[in-house]
C-alpha cells in the first residue's frame, strides 16, 4: 500500500515528513487552496530523497504553467484535480505520472472514466464537493466495487487515524494507496508528524 502526503508547504515541516519516508510527497499548486505552496523555492524540496515522488496538484491548469512548475521543482507526478481532459492529460503521459483526481459519490458512473484509461498512471477517488479536495470528508467506499478498469488508484477524502482500520474492509485489486492530507494537521499545510507515524505504522500492516 502506496502513501502519499499531500498538501505540504512549510520548508521545516517538509523535511520532517520526507524523513517518515511517504512514496509520495504533494505540493498544492492552486492559489486558492489554503495548502498554496505560494513563495515556496525550490531549494526548500532539497531534504526530499530521490526516492519519493514529487508530485505537483493542479487544477485547471494551464499546460505551460503545469510544464514550467515540473521543472522548477523536479515534480516526478502530477496530479490532475479540475476537469481536465484525456486528451489534456496524455500531453504529460511518459514525462511524470498523471494522477487524475475524480470527487466521488453514490451517484457517480465510473464509465466516465474510461476514455482516460490509457492516458494516465493513477486515479484517485476524493470525496465530492463543491470545492477541489481537501474537505476532510469521506464518501461511501462501497462504491469502489463499481470500479473495473484496470488503472490503479488512491484512496483519498477523509482519511484518518480513526478510520484507517477500515481501509482493510475495501477488498479492491486495484487500490494502491491511501491519499493523507487534511486530518493529520495541525494547521493547513501544515503536517502533524505525530499522527502521520501512527499513520504509517497501521497502513504497513495492512
Amino acid at each position: 500500500m502506496k502513501i502519499k502526503v499531500c498538501g505540504l508547504k512549510i520548508p521545516d515541516n517538509i523535511s520532517e515528513v520526507a524523513v517518515l519516508q511517504p512514496d509520495y510527497m504533494g505540493f498544492i499548486c492552486y492559489d486558492r487552496s489554503p495548502r498554496y505552496i505560494d513563495e515556496l523555492e525550490a531549494d526548500d524540496l532539497n531534504d526530499v530523497p530521490v526516492n519519493i515522488i514529487r508530485t505537483g496538484v493542479f487544477v485547471n491548469e494551464d499546460a505551460d504553467q503545469i510544464n514550467g512548475l515540473i521543472e522548477k521543482y523536479n515534480f516526478k507526478a502530477i496530479q490532475l484535480h479540475g476537469s481536465e481532459t484525456p486528451e489534456f492529460c496524455a500531453q504529460f503521459k511518459g514525462r511524470v505520472q498523471v494522477i487524475k483526481a475524480f470527487g466521488i459519490d453514490v451517484h457517480f458512473d465510473f464509465d466516465t472514466l474510461k476514455p482516460y484509461e490509457n492516458v494516465l498512471d493513477i486515479f484517485l477517488f476524493d470525496t465530492k464537493t463543491a470545492a477541489h479536495g481537501g474537505s476532510g470528508k469521506t464518501f461511501d467506499w462501497q462504491v469502489l466495487k463499481n470500479y473495473t478498469l484496470h488503472v490503479p488508484f488512491f484512496l483519498s477524502g477523509g482519511i484518518g487515524l480513526e478510520n484507517l482500520e477500515e481501509v482493510k474492509k475495501i477488498d479492491h485489486p486495484q487500490l494502491a494507496g491511501l491519499d493523507l492530507n487534511s486530518r493529520f494537521e495541525l494547521s493547513p499545510g501544515n503536517k502533524d508528524i505525530n499522527k502521520l507515524k501512527q499513520a504509517f505504522e497501521i497502513i504497513k500492516q495492512l
